[in-house]
């Protein structure tokens, strides 16, 4: 007991860093002292109110992208002892030490622990992840869609765009286009309801283009990363069993 009291007087942290977008990245030592109930957030902050490594260097603080605080908007997104998840739900006290943080390697860095996840909001346009409707007038109410469609819908509603998915899986790298499971999932979201499944041809074709569902290994890396537990692999094989039928029907000019 008296061993791990001592330990948390402490924290020690190793963070990639990388000054610029085309820099070399290296890594850097940090010693603060522990509190309760900090997360990896509370302890970025510390570090940038006292930018100093633990050979007591002065520094530029490290830099980091954060907004909400708690797992919602995705924006902390990084590799924490070597998984990727989100900063903010990431208990210093369930981390084992030295902590290691780094920028997840499937992104563009921007600097230091930020990264550039514009491939996930380009993968949302290619597939139409939106409903579109006329907003000039009131259109009145919309088909409503059944309880038990809807229930299942909320959870994939829950993604949040943090990319975690994409850093998991090993089908998401330099030398592949696959698009990546989230934006899949995304698609079997607004083929589901009742108006966005007007549209919902026009995203299967473009999950059977290159770089679309064909681009799956099926590692379920995904799916047991995602920190909203958004059943990714069951949005994947859905949407596999309906490009299917859907190339079928246009073979057969149905």
């Amino acid at each position: 007991m008296a061993e791990t009291s001592a330990l948390k007087k402490n924290v020690k942290f190793i963070i990639t860093r990388q000054d610029a977008p085309d820099s070399k990245p290296y890594t850097e030592e940090f010693e603060i002292p522990y509190r309760p109930n900090m997360n990896v957030i509370s302890s970025l902050m510390e570090i940038q109110r006292n930018p100093v490594t633990s050979e007591g260097k002065g520094i530029a603080p490290v830099c980091w992208d954060s907004n909400c605080l708690e797992e919602v908007c995705g924006a902390c997104s990084m590799v924490i002892n070597g998984k990727p998840r989100q900063a903010c739900a990431a208990l210093i006290e369930n981390l084992e030490q030295p902590i290691r943080l780094q920028p997840m390697s499937t992104f563009p860095v921007v600097r230091d622990l930020v990264i550039d996840r514009s491939r996930m909001f380009k993968a949302l346009k290619r597939v139409k992840a939106w409903i579109p409707i006329d907003g000039t007038y009131d259109l009145g109410p919309g088909p409503r869609m059944p309880e038990k469609k809807r229930q299942w819908a909320y959870e994939l509603s829950k993604c949040m765009t943090c990319g975690v998915c994409l850093e998991a899986c090993p089908n998401v790298n330099e030398k592949t286009d696959f698009i990546g499971p989230a934006a899949i999932s995304q698609v079997r979201l607004f083929n589901a309801h009742p108006t966005g499944d007007m549209n919902a041809d026009e995203r299967l074709e473009m999950l059977m283009e290159d770089g679309g569902i064909d681009g799956c290994g099926n590692s379920q890396n995904c799916v047991r990363s995602c920190p909203k537990g958004i059943p990714l692999t069951t949005s994947i094989a859905e949407m596999n069993k309906d490009t299917t039928k859907h190339m079928f029907k246009r073979w057969l000019g149905v």
